[in-house]
């Protein structure tokens, strides 16, 4: 039996989707179940040459083995749902927890006109910060009320507790990631709420007890799309240069960039009782690596970067993405 939880360790972007997907096809676990705040974090996954960009669908679904959850804590767009129900295949086995918090219209319009949340603090437009402002009033609308849901409401945190008695593996996908963390992150330039591997156990109903590991994800350099605070930002030109543009999932706005920070990385593991880093984006970094999947092809100042890593956080790199692929993983976990 296991409860791994898999978070983000710097403003989002850092590849949980890739390592999320690498894991459902590695260790093939019975669950795999999404926390976060909803709609407004993408989760990239490339699979035999298609790419897929999810909302909600948990990445693990190239698994077709998987019973795929969304948990109370997350916030659900019906037809962002029902979409990617289509393009994933997954009907037969997809779960929406019956109190998950219902973005309507109106939250939408309030998210892309509403002057501080869209010019301020960079909103991505999906209506999450009025769906969770909502909540707090109480009176926002849970999935138990929605027609087109019935289907698929169930209660996550028993599903998840009955599967841990069982002896069964299950894997906790987070969402956004510490940095954005609404109690913990670059206030006022946050997401709606906290998202820390403890917000996550939370969000799945899912006591702290039956965690057995806290997996970070950090890239091999820093990105954030919108607007907030970015420590060694480069240039547009500069972050060109070195081959490091990248735009967003959801909104498709040019990511900013800088260089991999130590102390963030220290926040990342402290803040979420890390007890793995799975490091992304090596072979960008260190195009000499691409695609590598023995650890002694990773030589020289890529091998010096990792072993800072390890040094400065005081945690073990157990996985080390060298390519877009869900393949294109170092796996070093039995070394751990």
């Amino acid at each position: 039996m296991s409860f791994s939880i898999v978070a983000g360790g710097f403003w989002g972007d850092e590849g949980k989707g890739k390592i999320l997907s690498y894991l459902a096809l590695a260790d093939n676990p019975a669950i795999i179940a999404r926390a976060g705040v909803g709609p407004n974090a993408g989760h990239t996954i490339e699979f035999e040459g298609i790419v897929y960009k999810l909302r909600l669908i948990p990445s693990g679904f190239i698994n077709p083995k998987i019973r795929l959850l969304i948990g109370a804590g997350v916030l659900v767009n019906p037809q962002v749902f029902l979409s990617e129900l289509e393009t994933t295949k997954t009907k037969d086995r997809v779960g929406v927890d019956f109190q998950s918090g219902i973005i309507e219209p109106s939250h939408i319009e309030i998210d892309s006109t509403d002057a501080h949340l869209k010019n301020k603090i960079g909103s991505t437009g999906s209506g999450c910060g009025p769906a969770n402002m909502d909540r707090a009033l109480r009176k926002l609308k849970l999935a138990r009320e929605i027609p087109e849901l019935e289907p698929y409401l169930t209660d996550v945190s028993i599903e998840i507790d009955d599967a841990l008695k069982a002896g069964k593996n299950i894997i906790a996908e987070g969402s956004q990631a510490i940095l954005l963390s609404l109690f913990h992150g670059s206030y006022p330039y946050v997401t709606s709420k906290d998202v820390s591997a403890a917000a996550i156990c939370s969000d799945l109903g899912v006591g702290p007890t039956k965690v057995t590991d806290v997996i970070v994800v950090l890239k091999s350099f820093v990105t954030r799309v919108g607007t907030g605070e970015l420590p060694g930002e480069l240039s547009k030109e500069e972050t060109e240069k070195r081959g490091w543009t990248e735009y967003g999932s959801v909104t498709g706005r040019l990511r900013r960039a800088a260089p991999f920070n130590y102390d963030l990385a220290r926040k990342a593991v402290r803040l979420n009782g890390a007890t793995q880093i799975a490091l992304t984006k090596l072979d960008i970094l260190y195009p000499d690596t691409a695609k590598a999947n023995d650890i002694r092809q990773i030589r020289g100042e890529a091998k010096e970067f990792i072993s800072r890593i390890e040094e400065e956080t005081n945690v073990k790199v157990s996985m080390i993405g060298t390519g877009p692929c869900a393949k294109d993983i170092i796996d070093l976990r039995e070394n751990i």
